[in-house]
């Protein structure tokens, strides 16, 4: 008998691993790009705090499924569960050839731009460093889910430590003139600049259903998950709302929306900390940064081990480790292929492209609640309030990425759609005929 993984992860954990996923280095440029989306400090600060609060059903809704099926694989799992599994495969399958080791990489080579501004090194070391950080975190959680959770959990608690020292102390700096200001000349105004502000955080906010991937080792998953869901994605809006505050508070409108590194030119303007704001910003940006490498490292091979148990990807995928209790092959498939894709050029720009499909997994999960709660055999240990209301929307703001990143590349989108299917729906039925096989058998 195949051994399996076991519940071995408690709240903090769970937690860990959504803000650690969620708040990366996307937050070091994005309050920027929210700013010239919203026109003036206050449209900027409502957008980060309306968009979160926005997010909210999606986690209301992941929370119902997690307590439905309290399993490993995320999304694979709750579509495969209305009843479609080729698309639950497809969704797979793009995520493991599209998303996840291109995000290990990308996210290491940012760890080490932070780390190469202390310590200048050339573009081949960079790439070399990189590929040891994700060595080094591959180790981790190889050899245990426990060790691994508490390290989540310290590197995410130093990630809130250093935002609140920002916050703590840029508070005392805030210039109201500059939270008051009009908006710059030739920026929307009223609600459209609004609207625009709440599209422009929608990035922000990604990534807070990473433990979901990990239901099946989380301890009392009824409790657990709900507490863990609900309770990231306040933290999440209340660091992100003060954190703006701060920003726009201590720097001119016009100033913020030009930079390119918003909170370090922000903390510069902070007195103590801005004498040494290069090296501090630098240094939050590791921890930052390494917290998000990790938690993808963590929890991302676990839709793999989900889809080999099922038979429908690469058999090797679903062992469990017998002395770590972890599901190794596929922690080190998707490393290895990271450390490739580190040494290979622009090619994670090519799979960006496939965004939008990997979005549209994200609508399609909300959209099975609807089917879910129709089925007879459906007991989810938590349920979502108005979860007709939450589902709907859950999906409209899902949409908004969905949208945003279709006209960003419309037809390479189209594209990756098609070879997405092209590509998978050989393989599934290969592998559906295989295991039809086998139970003949």
């Amino acid at each position: 008998m195949s051994k399996e993984l076991t519940r071995k992860l408690g709240l903090w954990t769970a937690v860990a691993l959504s803000v650690g996923t969620t708040i990366g280095s996307g937050i070091f440029s994005s309050i920027s790009q929210v700013a010239g989306a919203s026109g003036s400090a206050m449209m900027t600060i409502l957008a980060f705090l309306i968009g979160g609060i926005i997010m909210i059903p999606q986690n209301l809704i992941y929370a119902e499924l997690a307590t439905a099926y309290p399993e490993d694989g995320g999304h694979y799992v709750y579509i495969k569960h209305a009843g479609s599994r080729p698309l639950a495969f497809l969704c797979g399958w793009a995520c493991f050839w599209a998303n996840d080791p291109p995000a290990i990489s990308i996210v290491a080579l940012a760890t080490v731009q932070y780390i190469a501004f202390l310590f200048p090194m050339g573009n081949l070391t960079v790439k070399i460093v990189a590929a040891i950080l994700v060595l080094i975190f591959m180790t981790l959680h190889l050899r245990t889910v426990e060790g691994g959770g508490k390290f989540q959990t310290v590197i995410t608690f130093a990630k809130i430590v250093l935002f609140a020292i920002i916050i703590g102390t840029g508070l005392f700096y805030v210039r109201g003139g500059f939270t008051m200001t009009p908006a710059v000349v030739g920026a929307p105004v009223g609600i459209a600049a609004l609207f625009a502000g709440i599209s422009a955080t929608s990035w922000s906010y990604d990534g807070m259903a990473a433990c979901c991937y990990m239901t099946g080792e989380i301890k009392d998953p009824k409790k657990t998950m709900p507490r863990a869901l609900i309770g990231s994605g306040i933290l999440i809006i209340l660091i992100y709302t003060l954190l703006t505050l701060v920003v726009t508070g201590i720097m001119p409108m016009d100033e913020l929306t030009k930079s390119s590194a918003p909170i370090a030119d922000a903390v510069k303007n902070i007195p103590f900390i801005g004498d040494a704001s290069s090296v501090f910003v630098a240094a939050s940006g590791i921890i930052v940064i390494a917290g998000a490498l990790s938690s993808s490292i963590m929890f991302q091979p676990r839709l793999e081990y989900a889809m080999a148990k099922d038979g429908l990807f690469f058999k090797q995928f679903g062992k469990v480790h017998p002395k770590y209790d972890t599901p190794y092959v596929s922690i080190m498939a998707q490393c290895f292929i990271a450390i490739l894709l580190i040494f290979v050029s622009n090619i994670t720009e090519l799979l960006g492209y496939f965004t939008l499909v990997l979005l549209l997994k994200n609508t399609l999960t909300f959209a099975t609640i609807f089917v879910h709660r129709r089925k007879r055999d459906y007991n989810p240990l938590w349920k979502a309030p108005a979860w007709r209301l939450m589902a709907i929307l859950a999906i409209a703001t899902s949409l908004i990425l969905v949208v945003s990143t279709f006209m960003w590349a419309p037809i390479p989108g189209l594209i990756a759609g098609g070879a997405v299917i092209v590509t998978g729906l050989p393989v599934y039925y290969f592998w559906e005929k295989k295991n039809d096989q086998t139970l003949s058998m």
